[in-house]
């Protein structure tokens, strides 16, 4: 029997040619590592993805198979991802950052589930963050973080609560807004839509920003990632405009939340919407 699969030339990368083994010719890989493992050599040089059984899409490297931390074979259920995955793993050079392949990391959580949480469980998680939720929290002062704060939160705390038809609010007191519970019940039907794997990537994006309102407003396509980053870091933002930076600090900060964040954003998408994705992706 044959499975088709994409390979990705080398570390240099050319453009992929689609190949063929035959299911003997693969071997099985167990890859253990943490993602707060620093760096290892790279080990490989071809990325490949191929289908196995029931659909479901597996990760290669140099034809052997790729497992989780837990040693679960590594599967993603869909085509998009898989690529995805391939391409974080082909982007390595001569030495693996495992610290810079959010998908990687967000897969095997969704396929290990170390904290062995069901979906109520990790929308109650999530939820936990609307009540110290980043745009709810004001302050009374300086003048211009209050002006600052309500010109530029305000507008997505009235999305949120019109598209949702929610009550959120804001509040300057040190015990945050009180949301309701029709609130709470509103967006917990809305976070149980989705799947495992999406609200996987979804409870992530919202541990990043520390907001679920801005959260919503990313994977609603209301805002984009680098507004929403932006938006999470609005006090600091204003103290640096005031005081300054150590640039270089700024900046990868900066970086590294816009690089978590369109990770977590993409694999809900890629995890929660139909093929009609894989196709664009491949188109891309």
């Amino acid at each position: 029997m044959l499975r088709t699969f994409f390979r990705f030339r080398g570390v240099c990368g050319n453009t992929p040619s689609l190949r063929l083994l035959s299911r003997n010719q693969s071997c099985h890989f167990d890859l253990k590592y943490s993602t707060a493992a620093s760096e290892r050599k790279r080990f490989y040089q071809d990325v490949t993805i191929s289908q196995g059984e029931g659909g479901l899409f597996e990760i290669n490297l140099d034809r052997r198979k790729l497992k989780t931390p837990g040693g679960k074979l590594f599967t993603v259920p869909n085509e998009a991802l898989a690529i995805a995955v391939a391409t974080e793993w082909d982007a390595q050079k001569d030495t693996l950052k495992f610290y810079t392949m959010h998908l990687t990391t967000l897969c095997n959580t969704a396929l290990d589930n170390p904290t062995q949480r069901n979906k109520d469980q990790m929308i109650t998680a999530a939820l936990k963050f609307l009540e110290t939720d980043t745009v709810c929290y004001r302050v009374d002062e300086p003048y211009g973080l209050v002006e600052l704060q309500k010109n530029e939160w305000d507008p997505v705390l009235q999305w949120t609560e019109n598209r949702y038809n929610v009550t959120i609010g804001s509040s300057s007191s040190i015990l945050g807004p009180d949301i309701p519970e029709a609130t709470k019940d509103t967006l917990r039907q809305h976070l149980n839509s989705y799947n495992f794997w999406s609200l996987t990537g979804f409870e992530y994006v919202i541990t990043q920003l520390k907001s679920v309102v801005l959260s919503l407003g990313i994977i609603d396509r209301h805002l984009s990632v680098e507004q929403a980053v932006l938006l999470s870091r609005l006090e600091e933002e204003y103290q640096i405009r005031c005081w300054g930076n150590v640039e270089w600090a700024h900046d990868y900060d900066v970086y590294e939340l816009r690089a978590r964040t369109s990770a977590g954003a993409l694999f809900v998408h890629l995890t929660s919407e139909s093929s009609t994705v894989k196709h664009k992706l491949m188109q891309d």
